[in-house]
């Protein structure tokens, strides 16, 4: 690969997987109806957390399999007649393995943790059970370390303090380690969002001294290696912004290393990443399925396009592109191509864009669109061109020459700060527009309304859809549907029991 860059009536039985905690157990598929949340029968999955009245991180404390959102979910897609609807519980404790915390309180007794529901007030979270376990260590060695040189906690409505914020994110990803011991091994980078605006501010000396004092305790001389490195943010803004523009690399690995989808996955500390990775790597590893062996795809919201190139190795596609609105990414997209298999023979590249803007300029050429937006959902420019796929067909297809670059100036932007690496097998310009639509979504509600929308246009029948129980505790869900270009839903073609003739 060259590397060059360019500047209800009862509900059918649907399938629920369950998956025990710390050890490994396969997983368990259970036939689900809608489940009553009863305390006394749900023990089993109960999240047992001592913060859970007063953290605002959890809302549901029984029956961490099954969400009550997931019971109009199940309803949702019968209407639409996908009956074989599937939900992965996924791991139910100890799974999140990033966290951005509040650091508030005072240099003799630190608060780390979440807001209060509706307030400024800091909740201390030291046992939380949805953390990875090494989180839990990670803040209690900060918490120490804080209380040992004197480090002040930020002050709101003063302005003052040292410590504003911390993330703590952790890599399974040693292989070092047997398989089985990856996870609960996990390696903790820890980034220190400062009240100072650069390194060489007045305040800076404590910084560094915290940051000894976690590598020095946690480091890889000691019996427990607990610490991945350690990182400062910079931010000194009054909004509740977490970081700032400034990062600086203070001490321990540099990279920081993820395997997910089938490929290893770089991630900065600035960048956007999963909190349930295992989660994340059961949604990519279903998701495969749906694209055809050497299919172009154009992946829209794509972040550090994890999932682009899962697919380009994966599925052996014949080219992918990443579209992402964030600049951060960039550098974690070029080192993750770096650790790609040689053999991978796709196209591949990364636009710094905004998906918004003239999408189909990006759906052009694509078989697969795949999109993961926020929980907002689809900007409403992208919906009304997808609604409306086959005239922009018709569009293409009379448009009797190309569109000259240099009257549409965003085309222009996302090439000069754009990432292409080439394969030695050149193949044809593809023209074509995408025949299958996958969308995963991390906000329910907003889904549903993107959902309704592209079915009434009659472009696009529902396929698949499949649940993931991505925050365990909390009424969020993350989605995966499958759509296909089409007329005539598929929900009619199973009330009937008989294919439907295409009108001649």
């Amino acid at each position: 690969m060259a590397l060059s860059f360019f500047s209800p009536p009862a509900l059918p039985i649907h399938r629920i997987t369950c998956q025990a905690l710390s050890v490994a157990v396969p997983s368990v598929a259970v036939a689900v109806a809608p489940l009553p949340v009863n305390p006394n029968s749900s023990l089993s999955c109960a999240l047992n957390c001592t913060h859970f009245q007063s953290c605002s991180g959890c809302t549901q404390e029984y029956n961490l399999h099954h969400p009550v959102v997931i019971d109009e979910a199940i309803g949702f897609f019968n209407k639409l007649g996908i009956k074989d609807f599937s939900f992965d519980s996924c791991r139910l404790w100890g799974w999140r393995c990033r966290a951005k915390l509040a650091v508030r309180g005072s240099s003799t007794n630190p608060l780390i943790g979440l807001y209060e529901e509706g307030t400024h007030n800091v909740v201390d979270i030291p046992d939380c059970k949805s953390h990875h376990p090494n989180i839990n260590a990670a803040v209690q060695l900060l918490k120490k370390g804080i209380i040992e040189l004197n480090v002040e906690p930020y002050d709101e409505d003063q302005g003052t303090g040292d410590l504003r914020y911390v993330q703590m994110a952790v890599t399974t990803h040693d292989t070092s380690l047997p398989i089985p011991e990856r996870y609960k091994n996990g390696k903790v980078q820890v980034s220190l969002v400062w009240n100072s605006r650069s390194e060489n501010s007045a305040n800076t000396g404590k910084l560094n001294a915290l940051a000894n004092f976690l590598w020095g305790n946690g480091g890889p001389k000691r019996k427990v290696h607990l610490i991945h490195s350690v990182w400062a943010n910079f931010q000194t803004s009054s909004n509740n912004i977490i970081f700032g523009n400034r990062w600086r690399h203070l001490l321990g690995e540099r990279d920081f290393w993820e395997h997910i989808g089938g490929i290893d996955v770089s991630l900065a500390p600035s960048s956007f990443g999963q909190a349930n990775t295992r989660a994340f790597d059961s949604l990519l590893r279903k998701l495969q399925k749906y694209v055809p062996q050497g299919a172009s795809v154009v992946d829209l919201y794509a972040g550090a396009g994890v999932i682009g190139l899962s697919l380009a190795v994966s599925r052996k596609c014949r080219s992918v592109k990443c579209v992402e609105v964030n600049k951060e990414s960039r550098q974690s997209f070029e080192k993750t191509v770096e650790r790609l298999p040689t053999n991978v023979e796709s196209n591949i590249s990364w636009h710094h864009a905004d998906a918004s803007i003239e999408p189909n300029s990006w759906l052009l050429g694509s078989d697969v669109v795949v999109v993961d937006p926020p929980r907002k959902g689809l900007d409403p420019s992208l919906v009304k061109e997808l609604r409306h796929i086959s005239a922009v067909e018709l569009r293409t297809s009379k448009r009797p020459e190309k569109v000259k670059d240099e009257k549409r100036p965003w085309i222009l932007r996302a090439r000069e700060d754009s990432i292409q690496i080439e394969r030695t097998t050149v193949h044809e310009e593809n023209q074509s527009l995408p025949q299958t639509l996958i969308y995963i979504s991390c906000g329910w509600e907003s889904f549903k309304e993107d959902c309704s929308s592209l079915l009434a246009s009659k472009e696009w029948h529902l396929h698949k859809a499949h649940g993931f129980n991505f925050f365990p505790g909390t009424q969020s869900i993350e989605i995966l549907a499958v759509f296909k270009r089409g007329r005539g839903a598929s929900t009619k073609k199973k009330k009937s029991g008989k294919k439907q003739k295409r009108p001649h």
